[in-house]
């Protein structure tokens, strides 16, 4: 299926240009002219190799928010100040001026003084808060445009810091989960490595000078250590480019949904990772709609939110879908990616005329799933790391100390 480039306009003058996808270019000037627009340019764009494109955007993206990591916590606190302060007769400029005063974070300080420049100069809110996409998410800036747009700031803004004191929250227990068994993996590691760097080889040379034969097993083990010690400097290099390569590789298109698509698959960690993304996107969708922003900029923000290839292109093949005719529910089943409780939610709500409340209720009901899954995982990974943990030492120390119980005989072998 082709890319198609338009730009077109209704009856009243009013210009739209956007992408379509579509078979041929007298296809897509169908779906285009069916809608009653009037088509005015329409061209297909090449993407022999437009992978380059996204790729270094993905990377210059990347850095920047590596450059300027500010912790969510102070995001939640400025959103929430600026709420406060805003309703109660602020200017959005004063009220900047005197948060970034008041800031503590000299990276999120600099920001914040650069934010009130811009709104000084004549920017509004959220073009100012665009210029640092490293800082602000797509979902911040779309929040407060809508804001500004609707009239209802302050109530966008509360929400919005509502919703990012959930975000945090769910990644603190994702992150709680994942953080201990990732230490005890990199402890393991690092006292493997240890023992077949500095111990073993030791062992080994005071049984070449007794002259003693080693056990099949601590010979082997023995064996092992020699090679790793010789090529330990080119083992941790070729490590080092193998982790970087496959960063590189995770922010192409196909790449990033192939080791997207491992993740949701993982036996233990994939549902946890699976139910936050749905908190997220039930959240996020809910938010959107109710501050009245259309359902075609709504998915194409929840495809810049969800942070997972897989249901970003399940977001945009259900974009692609409701700009055919189908309602949401219809266009997310079609996709066979979301859930049967979300879409049995998402057709009550079009039915009812509730479906950004019905979306917030399915975000709670992702939300304790979250919890329920981050108890599970804490209460069955830490006693089966440690039993790993400790299995794996004590073999390594059994093979090692294997020749001290025939300490006798290879004394008398080397007498």
């Amino acid at each position: 299926m082709a890319i198609f480039q338009y730009l077109t306009k209704d009856g009243d003058g009013n210009r739209k240009e956007g992408e379509i996808h579509a078979d041929s270019l007298d296809i897509a000037a169908q779906k285009l002219s069916s809608g009653g627009m009037i088509v005015v340019n329409l061209k297909e764009v090449d993407t022999t190799w437009d992978f380059l494109g996204p790729f270094l955007d993905e990377v210059s993206l990347s850095i920047e928010r590596f450059k300027n990591r500010i912790p969510l916590s102070n995001i939640v606190f400025f959103t929430r100040q600026l709420s406060t302060m805003f309703s109660a007769g602020l200017t959005i400029e004063r009220a900047i001026q005197g948060l970034a005063l008041e800031e503590k974070h000299k990276k999120f300080k600099k920001v914040l003084t650069n934010v009130g420049g811009n709104i000084r100069k004549g920017l509004n809110l959220s073009e100012s808060l665009e210029k640092h996409p490293g800082v602000f998410s797509n979902l911040f800036v779309a929040l407060t445009k809508a804001g500004e747009v609707s009239g209802n700031l302050n109530d966008i803004l509360d929400q919005l810091a509502t919703y990012l004191e959930n975000l945090d929250d769910t990644r603190r227990k994702v992150r709680s989960a994942m953080n201990y068994p990732i230490f005890m993996v990199i402890f393991l590691a690092s006292m493997i490595g240890a023992m077949f760097v500095f111990i073993i080889p030791k062992f080994s040379e005071v049984y070449e000078q007794l002259g003693a034969g080693l056990p099949g097993a601590t010979r082997a083990l023995v064996n092992l250590s020699d090679w790793i010690s010789v090529h330990f400097y080119g083992m941790s290099m070729i490590l080092i480019m193998i982790i970087i390569g496959l960063w590189l590789v995770s922010k192409t298109k196909k790449g990033g949904y192939v080791f997207d698509s491992i993740f949701l698959k993982l036996p233990v960690f994939g549902p946890l990772i699976d139910q936050s993304i749905l908190n997220k996107f039930c959240k996020t969708f809910g938010i959107l709609l109710g501050a009245g922003v259309p359902v075609l900029d709504t998915m194409a923000l929840l495809k810049k939110v969800v942070n997972n290839r897989v249901y970003e292109k399940a977001i945009e093949d259900s974009a692609n879908y409701i700009r055919d005719g189908y309602n949401i529910s219809t266009a997310l089943r079609r996709t066979e990616v979301f859930p049967s409780i979300l879409l049995q939610l998402s057709s009550t709500g079009e039915e009812t005329g509730e479906l950004d409340s019905l979306l917030d209720r399915a975000a709670d009901y992702y939300y304790k799933q979250v919890n329920a899954l981050v108890d599970r995982m804490t209460s069955l990974i830490e006693p089966i790391l440690i039993l790993a943990v400790g299995a794996v030492i004590a073999l390594m120390v059994v093979i090692t100390y294997l020749p001290v119980f025939y300490l006798g005989s290879a004394l008398q072998t080397g007498l």
